[in-house]
């Protein structure tokens, strides 16, 4: 227990007297301050026992003596100590009777007794208060370390509740509950569902509090880097104490070690991964298949995509998690939430092959990833059109063409079917393609010939330079906000989106076919 009003007035050496406050000698006391200003509120923090002698205080004006300690109760102050026999033989009327009226525990401390004395009792007991949590800490940590190595996750989960005089409860990577202690908190854990599918979504070591002041529940992410394993949830009527923060990060520790899966057997899994997709590549999918096993068996039996994904360049900064490792980890989150399996097979920090269903969450997570975090972590990513297990090498170069393609257009991702569309293709005859070409870049050859501007010559170098306004607009000698007013008007004239890609695939067909080639 930390110090408090009443342990301080049984300590025989200190000799204090309570005259006031009589029934708040409960408060633990957090410092004992001394302090002769007449107003010190600015300089407290809450929690001190104040110490005055009144020396600058006119401790017999009732009114001035009401002000003063409501605005210590106020700050909370809990308790003041003064020291008779020094500006006053006794304790003047006026400020028992504010201290009464306020309620704030008002001790008498004889001339004989220093505040330097009550300053180290308090500091005493601190420090034993402290060293008592601390090893009562230990003394968790070494329990919940032999709960799990002779019974295991659960076992240290139903120790830690015992600790913290609540409850506790474990997650897997998917966020379902897989050990919760007492029996009933499985339950309560299940509604924190959301909240654990949120903390999954940040980096670990990541937590959260959530819940009231009579239900307060910790939740703490477990797993090293991007790679959240699972999560700890901790209930609890209170904030947590010194020993019982000890026994939770203890648990954190423990419970990481057991949901992370050995070094060893990471590099074995993907070691079968990578032969896996050098059988498929190879035209083996039967053998492929045999292999696999029930690992990723289940990915073959249904059209899955090729994604090769590579850093776009740049450089990393110091300490970063490489970013093909840091989309492996997101990609297998989301394989381990929504129970699909996945094949990922790195190929040093320089590039990395994954097969994933097609059209499930791990497709999904990949799209939200270049939309979110790709391009900032510096990836690109090509994505082929779904396929089966006799098509792999095919879905391979897919992947690859786009991949080129998003290097090309400075995009984090690019799926191959998107370079198949528009309505350029079904034209392929020289005459057929020219007639095209001459009818789309008509409107703007028109306004040109008028005198009102550059427009084709702006659509070229904006095209061939994929998009980029600064190049773009240097080649043309213009600044970029002409560029971009020019590419305003091709739009409103043509009536088509630069956004498109297969309009921008048309419009450069048709400069090309024209003879206006970049």
């Amino acid at each position: 227990m930390p110090p408090t009003l009443a342990s301080l007035v049984q300590h025989s050496a200190l000799k204090l007297t309570v005259r006031a406050g009589q029934d708040r000698l409960d408060t633990p006391v957090r410092w004992a301050h001394a302090s002769e200003l007449a107003d010190p509120v600015p300089y407290m923090e809450g929690g001190e026992l104040l110490l005055v002698t009144a020396t600058n205080l006119d401790a017999e004006d009732p009114e001035a003596m009401r002000g003063y300690v409501r605005r210590l109760a106020g700050a909370g102050v809990v308790g003041l100590g003064f020291a008779v026999g020094v500006t006053y033989d006794a304790i003047p009327d006026a400020l028992l009777d504010a201290a009464r009226e306020a309620d704030l525990p008002l001790l008498e401390v004889p001339r004989r007794t220093p505040f330097l004395a009550i300053s180290k009792a308090v500091s005493a007991a601190i420090a034993a208060e402290q060293y008592r949590a601390v090893t009562a800490g230990f003394e968790a940590q070494r329990e919940l370390t032999r709960a799990a190595l002779a019974e295991g996750p659960d076992a240290v989960v139903a120790r830690l509740a015992a600790h913290v005089d609540g409850w506790a409860a474990l997650y897997d990577a998917s966020g379902a509950v897989v050990s919760a202690a007492p029996e009933w908190a499985a339950r309560r854990a299940a509604r924190l569902t959301p909240d654990v599918e949120r903390l999954r979504e940040r980096a670990a070591p990541a937590s959260a509090v959530v819940g009231g002041t009579d239900d307060r529940v910790e939740l703490q992410s477990l797993g090293t880097g991007r790679r959240v394993r699972g999560a700890l949830a901790v209930g609890t009527g209170a904030p947590l104490g010194t020993a019982e923060r000890y026994a939770v990060h203890s648990a954190i520790a423990l419970l990481t070690l057991t949901t992370e899966r050995s070094r060893s057997l990471q590099a074995a899994e993907q070691r079968l991964g990578a032969a896996v997709l050098r059988m498929l590549l190879a035209g083996q999918p039967d053998h492929a298949r045999a292999v696999a096993g029930d690992l990723y068996g289940g990915l073959l039996d249904a059209p899955f995509r090729m994604l090769v994904a590579e850093p776009a360049g740049g450089e990393r900064e110091a300490g970063a998690e490489p970013p093909l490792r840091a989309l492996a980890d997101f990609l297998e989150a989301a394989a381990a939430r929504s129970g699909e399996p996945v094949l990922t097979v790195p190929e040093g920090d320089d590039r990395l092959l994954v097969l994933a269903g097609d059209g499930g969450a791990v497709t999904a997570a990949c799209e939200r990833y270049a939309e979110s975090e790709a391009e900032e972590a510096g990836l690109v990513v090509g994505l082929s059109a779904p396929t089966g297990p006799i098509a792999a090498a095919t879905a391979y170069k897919q992947a690859e063409q786009a991949l080129s393609v998003a290097r090309r257009r400075g995009k984090a991702l690019v799926e191959h079917e998107d370079l198949a569309a528009g309505s350029v293709l079904p034209l392929l005859a020289d005459d057929a393609v020219r007639a095209f070409a001459d009818g789309l870049l008509r409107a703007l050859r028109e306004h040109d010939a008028t005198g009102r501007g550059d427009l084709v010559a702006s659509l070229r170098a904006w095209l061939s330079r994929h998009g980029q306004w600064d190049a773009a607009a240097a080649d043309l000698g213009v600044h970029r906000h002409t560029l971009r007013y020019r590419m305003r008007r091709v739009e409103e004239i043509l009536g088509r989106s630069l956004d498109d890609p297969d309009a921008r695939m048309e419009l450069w067909l048709a400069l090309k076919a024209t003879g206006d080639k970049p």
